[in-house]
Order: C-alpha cells, then structure tokens, then sequence
C-alpha cells in the first residue's frame, strides 16, 4: 500500500514554485480533529432527510420548502467550496478551519431555533456556507502535511468517515426526532452539533498544524460569479419549478445554465493561459486519475443523494414508519458501508481499483433486490424485509466511496492541495445536490400519478443506469493505486 507522492515538477501542471516539503507532519490526534471538523457537515447533508416529515408536520413546510432544507444546504455547500479551499490557500488553512467550524456551531444553532420554515432555509444556507468554509481545509492539510503511505491512510480514512457519516446521520437523525430530547423534535439534531463543534474547536488549536500555500493566489472573482451562476441556474428550477408548475422563470433559468457553464470554462481557461490564478485550474484534469475519478464521482454522489433523500420519504410518509423505525431500517445499509470501509485500505492495497470495480457490481446487485422486494411485496415491507438489499447496497458504496478520494487527491501537488480539495468536495456536493434535485423532484412527482411503490422502483431503475457508467469508468482506472 506503499504510495509516492508526485513531485510537482515532473508533473504537467506548473506552478509559479516548487511545492516546499510540509513544515509539519501531521500527528494521529491531528488527523482525528480534523476527521472530526469534516465530519459534521457531512453527517449535516443527511441527517436532517429522516426529520423531514416532522419538519413539514411542525412548520407547515410543503414539498417544495422540504426540497429546499434538504439541498439548499448543499447548493451553498458546492458554490463556495472551491472558494474555501482558495482562502485557506491563501490566509492559512488551520485559520480557515476553526474559523468555519466556528461558523458551523452558529449557524447550526440558528437551525436549531428556526421559528418557520423559510427561517429554516436560510440558516441551512447559511450552515452550507459555513461548511464550504472548513471541508476543503481537512483535505488540504492532509495533503500537505503527509507524504507515502501515511497520506494513502489518511485519504482513505477520510472516504470512509464521509461515508459513514452520510448513513449514519439519517439513523441517528432518527434516533434523535424519536426521543424528542426536552421537547426539542427535530431540532436536537441541529443543537447537537454545537458542543462537538466547540470540542472540534479547541482540539484544533493544540494539534491542528498550520500551513498554506507558499504561491498563494488571488481569489478569482468572475470564475466564482459565474461558477455560482451556473450552479444556482440548474438547481433552483430542479427543485422549485415543479412545485410552482414550471413558470417561465423556471426555464429561463434552465436555459442560462448552459451559457454560464460555457462562460466558466472559457474565463478559467483564458485566466490559466494569461499565467493567473483560476479557482479551478482546468490543468488539473490533466490529471489522470483526478479526471477519471471526479468522472465516477458524478454518478456515484448523484445516485446517493438521490437514494437517501427518496428511502426518507418512502419509509416515513409511504410505509408510516416513525423516525426512530426508519433510523432501523438504515441499520444493514451502515453496517454494511462501516464494514467495506474498514476494509477497504487494505484490499485497496492489494488490489487497486480493481475493488471501485468490485463495488460497482455490488452496489446495483443490492439495488436489484430492493427493486424486487418494492415490487412484489411493498405492503409488507420491513426492516427484516429491507435487509437484504440494504446490506448489499451498503457493502457497494463503501467499496466505491471510500477509494475515491484517494484516487482523485493522491497524486496532487502539495501546492495546489486546497483547490483540489476543493474541486473534489465541490463535485462529491453538486452531485449529492443533483440527486436530490433531479431524481429527488422526479420521485415526488411520480407519487401522485403512479403512487410511492412504483414511484420508487423507477427512481432505482433510474439509478441502475448510472450503476453501469460507474462500472464501466472504474474499468478505466490505472489498475494500482501505490
């Protein structure tokens, strides 16, 4: 499982100096602080998708609304990401990391007091934001301050949590709406992130190093406009048009999204040839294994974010499950995740990317027998009856999840870790977003004509679809991962 770092000069992209060697090494209490930072946000993504049935019962919500606490989150997540990396780049990366854990316990306390359901959205964005501000910090001060196979560890680590957090944050979401801690409902599940926010602070100023970019550059404003641009344009009509029966605003947004997308690319790549500073180098897809990895991330994330958004509402509000029995039902799915990930570093070693293969094969096998068990039996589902498929689909994801960050970092100049970090997160989040917003908003749609049942065995076969462009993409993955 041994792994060399590339050095920056034998690489094809050019920095204006040399990577300097890490003025820190990064210690285990380092690495679990900062495991810790990252792992609130991503357990944020999902653990509110359990409450949302309580939230609409509570706040008089409606689906659109519900579709907004859910993603808004993420959509403010992905648009400022690369942002974030850029400023830690630039200011210092432990600074930017407790200053965004710091943000994240305000904002996830305003979650937490939301009086009304817009309030509600406003701090979720504002919580996003919050996340964009620390998540790219994590990867970036792992890439420079570890080297080797320490580094392949840390990256791997890293994957697993994200995936972890991701099944456990609706199981514990759950949990926590059940019990209703003091009459708090719902919000217990945004409170709770605030003392181990203020832990997660305090760990950081003791054993977090800090260290930026020896080139640090400025942040470019007309590639973060239109990046924000291109990412509100396709998003908020997704998730909003429907509910407002596809008004003209809807689509005028829908046809800008491809002109600003254009417009990006061109401003990053006049800025990259001119010799400035883009927020995101296009050079780094030059990259092979970053290009070929982000190009599993895509489908991957927008199949998962899908999957966890349209199982919360079917098990809830289509089979009258309570929060807590819903929680249950994710149980096989974690389990099975939290055990491929343990084992993952090792078989990552052993065999390469041949096991992103191996769980891209699992992974639809599991969603196949949930799709028959929807289809033959959907009256009677239960967590017994779920466990199967759930156990399987768990098993895939931790096999694809938790090496691609690996994959897509590993082999990253020290010196560009905070926008690559950043590319990487902003992609994992735009697609998470996608799904939700796409096979999400379809799922709901599909509830009212063909009812729940069907409505999700169509989301799954849908999904099926994207399983067989992430088999065939792992396929073009270099075979070791050392």
């Amino acid at each position: 499982m041994t792994q060399q770092l590339v050095r920056p000069q034998a690489h094809p992209i050019r920095s204006s100096a040399p990577a300097a060697p890490a003025r820190h090494t990064l210690t285990t209490a380092g690495l679990v602080t900062l495991l810790l930072g990252a792992f609130l946000p991503m357990l944020d993504f999902f653990v509110v998708n359990v409450a949302l049935p309580t939230i609409d019962h509570q706040l008089s919500a409606g689906p659109a609304v519900l579709e907004l606490i859910a993603a808004g989150y993420g959509i403010a997540f992905a648009v400022l990401l690369v942002l974030g990396g850029r400023l830690g780049d630039s200011l210092g990366r432990r600074r930017l990391f407790l200053i965004g854990v710091t943000a994240f316990a305000l904002t996830s306390l305003a979650c937490g007091l939301a009086p009304t359901a817009w309030t509600l959205v406003a701090a979720r964005v504002a919580q996003g934001a919050s996340a964009a501000l620390l998540v790219p910090q994590v990867l970036a001060i792992i890439a420079a301050t570890t080297e080797g196979a320490k580094r392949a560890r840390a990256l791997s680590v890293y994957g697993a949590v994200g995936g972890i957090s991701v099944v456990v944050g609706q199981v514990l979401g759950g949990m926590l709406v059940q019990a209703d801690l003091f009459g708090s409902s719902w919000r217990s599940i945004f409170l709770l992130n605030v003392p181990f926010a203020v832990l997660t602070v305090l760990l950081g100023l003791r054993f977090v190093p800090e260290n930026r970019s020896d080139a640090p550059s400025r942040v470019d404003v007309p590639g973060t406009v239109l990046l924000s641009v291109a990412l509100l344009s396709l998003f908020i009509p997704l998730m909003e048009g429907r509910a407002a029966g596809w008004p003209l605003w809807s689509w005028l947004l829908l046809a800008l999204f491809p002109f600003a997308a254009w417009a990006f690319v061109a401003v990053e790549q006049r800025t990259e040839r001119a010799g400035g500073s883009p927020l995101v180098p296009l050079s780094l897809l030059r990259i092979p294994d970053m290009r070929r990895g982000l190009g599993i991330a895509v489908p991957y994330f927008t199949n998962f974010g899908a999957f966890m958004f349209v199982l919360a509402i079917t098990l809830q509000q289509g089979l009258k499950l309570s929060p807590l029995d819903a929680g249950w039902a994710l149980v096989p799915l974690a389990v099975g995740y939290f055990t491929s990930s343990l084992a993952g570093p090792r078989l990552i070693g052993r065999f390469g990317s041949r096991v992103i293969t191996a769980g891209s094969l699992i992974n639809p096998t599991g969603t196949i027998v949930l799709l028959i068990t929807v289809l033959t039996d959907y009256q009677h589902l239960s967590v017994l009856t779920l466990l199967p498929g759930m156990a399987l689909t768990g098993l895939g994801n931790g096999l694809i999840g938790t090496p691609l960050f690996r994959v897509v970092l590993a082999k990253v100049p020290a010196d560009k870790a905070g926008v690559g970090s950043g590319v990487l997160a902003t992609t994992q989040q735009s697609s998470l977003a996608l799904g939700v917003a796409t096979l999400g908003t379809l799922f709901l749609s599909l509830i009212s004509s063909v009812g729940m049942a069907h409505g999700l065995a169509i989301v799954l076969g849908i999904e099926l679809v994207g399983a067989v462009v992430i088999t065939y993409l792992s396929t073009r993955l270099p075979r070791s991962m050392s």
